[in-house]
């Protein structure tokens, strides 16, 4: 009897931090896993129930691996029918499932490259798949034979050829250290799926530059938030304001938190998986209390259908405040803004720039704005939260009442 089941698989971490969760199909004593190219920490699996929990996409992916499971009953149902699934080894099972969910990626040989990239591909969600279609598209035109190759010779050459190809039409290493990005997470799939030793990625190492960091000063933060606005954007610079203190916090954190619990919101972070606590202040309270949502803590997802779709409302919101001018018969309006090209992450660089003003130790802003590793330190050693808590509440009275 073959049954398929979800496995977490704690001895395989990724660079991330976060863990392969793989289909472990079983047959004759035996068992052999597929990747299913979903990552979690692991207080974000359920092994009893086979969900998805605590993630900001626990429902999509649990429903995701609802759905292979039934397909992959569906292969062993379909085998017993012709009575064959009683001969074949547990290997023979583990390709045959692969091949029937993704034929596409079998069209030409598994150990290829390009194929498993397919594989790997498909397994994403679809705007990260378009992602992974553009990489495949420069990887074909730099190299036209790519579909052909092993992924031994996709090496260390290869790859800095490709990137002196991408930097021909994309200056910003930055927007071509994600096809890089891409290239090795496929290497990593394939490791995991015991296709390939090969590794380019040892010495072939991808160097983000690091990126301006955008953040107002006190003074403009202070003119931003005294700012009169149309009456539409005031829940917008409401939620600015509510980000910035709440010490910077991400919009997507901002609209899947629950409640408030002794005066503080928890959450895990959507980026990191990283626990978080910051204390709710009264002003914070105050805005929290005008916008009291149903499911949520907040009533963004109440109005929105994501908290992409509100974060692109949002930024859109900030970049208007300022002044105002009607021209012409039609009274068009012409907007100044006061913080040309302001997103809600101005709001966490902001909060980090004011605290180092203060003299507010590294450590205490690393902690506040959810920075560091997942030690064992970190586990079993709660980091003293008083500290951030206090550095907080000095940001705010620096900003809203000039109190140091």
């Amino acid at each position: 009897m073959a049954t398929a089941t979800f496995y977490l698989d704690c001895r395989s971490k990724s660079v991330s931090g976060v863990y392969p969760l793989k289909l472990a199909i079983r047959a004759h004593g035996s068992v052999a896993y597929l990747a299913t190219g979903i990552y979690l920490l692991p207080h974000q699996w359920c092994a009893p129930a086979m969900v998805v929990v605590r993630h900001p996409h626990a429902r999509p992916l649990s429903a995701q691996l609802a759905r292979l499971k039934d397909d992959v009953d569906l292969v062993f149902q379909d085998l017993a029918r012709k009575n064959v699934l009683q001969q074949m080894t547990v290997q023979e099972l583990r390709e045959k499932v692969a091949r029937v969910l993704n034929p596409d990626a079998y069209a030409s040989n598994d150990d290829r490259f390009v194929g498993r990239f397919i594989r790997f591909m498909e397994m994403k969600k679809p705007s990260t798949r378009a992602l992974y279609r553009c990489t495949l598209s420069r990887m074909r035109a730099y190299c036209p034979e790519v579909d052909a190759m092993r992924f031994e010779q996709v090496n260390r050459e290869w790859l800095t050829g490709f990137d002196l190809f991408l930097s021909q039409t994309s200056p910003s290493k930055n927007a071509r250290n994600l096809h890089l990005r891409n290239i090795r997470a496929v290497f990593n799939y394939a490791i995991d799926e015991e296709v390939t030793h090969a590794y380019p990625f040892r010495r072939f190492k991808i160097r983000p530059v690091a990126t301006r960091k955008r953040s107002l000063s006190v003074e403009r933060l202070r003119e931003l938030f005294a700012a009169e606005v149309e009456p539409y954007a005031v829940q917008y610079l409401d939620m600015f304001k509510l980000t910035f203190m709440l010490c910077g916090i991400n919009t997507a954190d901002l609209c899947a938190l629950k409640e408030i619990v002794d005066g503080r919101v928890e959450y895990y972070r959507a980026k990191t998986g990283r626990f978080y606590s910051v204390k709710v202040e009264p002003e914070a309270l105050e805005i929290i209390n005008r916008y009291r949502g149903c499911g949520q803590l907040l009533d963004m997802m109440d109005r929105y259908k994501s908290s992409t779709y509100f974060g692109q409302h949002l930024n859109r919101a900030l970049q208007r405040i300022g002044a105002v001018e009607r021209r012409g018969r039609g009274g068009k309006k012409y907007f100044e803004p006061l913080c040309p090209g302001i997103t809600t992450y101005w709001a966490r660089h902001s909060w980090a720039t004011i605290a180092a003003s203060l003299d507010i130790p590294k450590e205490t802003i690393a902690a506040g704005l959810g920075h560091g590793g997942n030690t064992v330190t970190d586990i079993y050693i709660d980091f003293d939260r008083r500290k951030v808590d206090e550095a907080n509440r000095r940001v705010l009275d620096w900003v809203l009442y000039g109190k140091r």
